[in-house]
C-alpha cells in the first residue's frame, strides 16, 4: 500500500486483524519514550523508575519523561531521566501525558502511570505491534499488587505475585472473550486503559492527544481510546506486557464517594461519546454519533418527511439538509442543519457513522438501518449500500473505513449491497399529511 500522509514505516491491516503480524517482529528495536505522569508518589515512582532501567529492550532506545502534574515538591529523579513540571491546577493527568509527548523524541509513545510497575519485557512486548503498524495501540495487562514496604529494586516479577491482589475480573472477561480485543468494536474503548497504553507518536498525533478539559480521575483514557477508534485505530489486548499497579482496582477501593467520581466520569463521556450504551437514552448529548447527509431535496415537503422519517428511525442523529431547507428546519430541530454550515462540516468531519441519502427518502421499518449504525466500521465491514425497491439508495459508512482509504489509498474494508424493501423514495411532492396521518 502507499500511504497519502506517509507514516514512518508500516502499513495497515484489514479491519482489526493485528493477528495477521502476529508472528513478525520490527526488524530493529524502535525508539521509545514513556511518558510517567505524576503527583505527589515519589516511593512507587522510584519503583518504577527501577523497574524501567531492567527493561530488556535496549537502553539506548529507550527515553524516559516525568510530568509532574504540580505536586508541592517536584520529584527527584536519577540522571538521564527527564522531568517536566505543570502547574496545579485540577488532577490534569490528560495535559501532563500531553506535555510529556510534545517533548518526547521517540517513534512509539508509552503511557505508564507513576505507581505502575512494568516487568522487564513490558516495553519490547507492548511496543512491538506499533513498531509494525502505526495505528495500532495496544494495552498491557495491569495487574495488582500491595507493593507498599517492600524494597524498591526487588524484582517486580518476583514481588507482584508474592503480594497480589484481585485483579479486575471484568477487564479480564472482555479481554477472553474478545481474544484480546481483536473483536474490538466501538465500545471497546472502555478495555483502553492509559496507565499501561501505547501508540506511535504519528497516530498520536494525528488524533490530537488526550482532552485537556478532563480535570477530575478517570474517562480521559477512554474518551481517548473511542477517538482514536473512530480514526482507524487497530486495538489490541497485550496480557505478556505485564505492569504492576501498587494498589486494588477502582471496583476494590471502597471509598464512600467512588460512586459519585464514577457518575462524574460517566456523565462527562456521555457528552463526548455518542454511541449507544455510552451516550443518554433521551437526551440529545453532544457530537452526533450518526451524520444523515441529504443531497438534494426538491421541496420544503419532501425535505420535512425524509428528516422527519430518518430522525424517527435514529433519534440521536443528525441530519444535514439541502442549504434552503435545512436553515429552515433547524430552526424548530437542533438536530438539523444546513449543508455547507459551520455545523454541518463539523458533524460529518466527526461522526463515527455517515448515511448519504440521494434524494428524499422514507422508512417503514428502521431496524436494519439501525443495525447497520451498529455494525459497520466493525470486523472488515466499512459500508453498506441498501436499495429500495424503487431505486432510492442510502449509503452507511463508517468514518474508520473513509481515514483508511484516505491514508493508505485503500481502506482495508468491504462495501456490503443489501436489498431495503423498508425502503423508499418519498417523491418530489409527498403527502405530508396522509404521511403524519398513517394512511399513505
Amino acid at each position: 500500500m502507499t500511504a497519502s500522509l506517509h507514516p514512518p514505516y508500516g502499513g495497515s491491516v484489514p479491519g482489526n486483524r493485528w493477528d495477521l503480524v502476529a508472528d513478525r517482529v520490527p526488524a530493529e528495536p524502535p525508539s521509545v519514550s514513556v511518558v510517567v505522569p505524576y503527583y505527589r508518589q515519589q516511593a512507587e515512582l522510584d519503583r518504577t523508575l527501577a523497574a524501567l532501567r531492567r527493561q530488556t529492550h535496549p537502553a539506548e532506545r529507550l527515553e524516559i519523561i516525568v510530568v509532574d502534574d504540580g505536586s508541592p515538591e517536584a520529584p527527584v529523579v536519577p540522571d538521564g531521566v527527564r522531568l517536566l513540571r505543570q502547574k496545579d491546577d485540577g488532577f490534569r493527568a490528560a495535559a501532563a501525558r500531553n506535555l510529556g509527548a510534545r517533548h518526547a523524541s521517540g517513534s512509539i509513545l508509552v503511557f505508564l502511570d507513576a505507581d505502575t510497575t512494568p516487568e522487564p519485557e513490558y516495553i519490547a512486548s507492548l511496543t512491538r505491534l506499533p513498531s509494525l503498524l502505526p495505528e495500532a495501540v495496544t494495552v498491557g495487562r495491569r495487574r495488582h499488587a500491595d507493593l507498599s514496604g517492600e524494597p524498591i529494586d526487588d524484582p517486580i516479577e518476583e514481588l507482584g505475585p508474592r503480594v497480589e491482589l484481585a485483579e479486575p475480573g471484568w477487564l479480564a472477561e472482555e479481554y477472553r472473550r474478545s481474544g484480546d480485543l481483536l473483536r474490538a468494536d466501538q465500545r471497546s474503548y472502555r478495555f483502553v486503559i492509559s496507565a499501561v497504553l501505547c501508540c506511535s507518536a504519528w497516530f498520536f498525533e494525528r488524533i490530537g492527544g488526550f482532552d485537556e478539559t478532563f480535570r477530575t480521575y478517570g474517562g480521559e483514557d477512554w474518551e481517548w481510546a473511542h477517538r482514536a477508534w473512530v480514526d482507524g485505530a487497530v486495538l489490541a489486548h497485550v496480557p505478556g506486557a505485564v505492569a504492576w499497579h501498587d494498589g486494588p482496582d477502582w471496583a476494590g477501593r471502597g471509598d464512600a464517594d467512588d460512586r459519585a467520581k464514577k457518575n462524574g466520569e460517566t456523565l462527562a463521556l456521555a457528552q463526548k461519546i455518542a454511541v449507544s450504551g455510552s451516550r443518554p437514552l433521551g437526551l440529545i448529548g453532544g457530537s452526533p454519533d450518526v451524520v444523515c447527509e441529504v443531497a438534494a431535496a426538491w421541496s420544503r415537503a419532501a425535505a420535512f418527511l425524509t428528516a422527519d422519517s430518518l430522525l424517527s428511525a435514529l433519534p440521536q442523529a443528525a441530519v444535514v439538509l439541502p442549504a434552503e431547507h435545512g436553515r429552515a428546519l433547524a430552526t424548530t430541530d437542533p438536530r438539523i442543519c444546513a449543508s455547507g454550515d459551520d455545523r454541518a462540516s463539523t458533524a460529518l468531519a466527526s461522526a463515527r457513522v455517515v448515511m448519504s441519502v440521494e434524494h428524499p427518502v422514507r422508512i417503514d421499518d428502521p431496524s436494519e438501518l439501525r443495525a447497520a449504525v451498529e455494525a459497520v466500521g466493525n470486523d472488515d465491514l466499512g459500508a453498506i449500500r441498501f436499495t429500495a425497491p424503487d431505486g432510492a439508495v442510502v449509503l452507511v459508512t463508517s468514518r474508520r473505513a473513509r481515514v483508511r482509504a484516505e491514508r493508505w489509498g485503500e481502506s482495508g474494508f468491504r462495501t456490503e449491497d443489501r436489498d431495503a424493501p423498508w425502503l423508499r423514495s418519498a417523491g418530489e411532492e409527498p403527502n405530508v399529511a396522509a404521511y403524519l396521518g398513517g394512511w399513505g
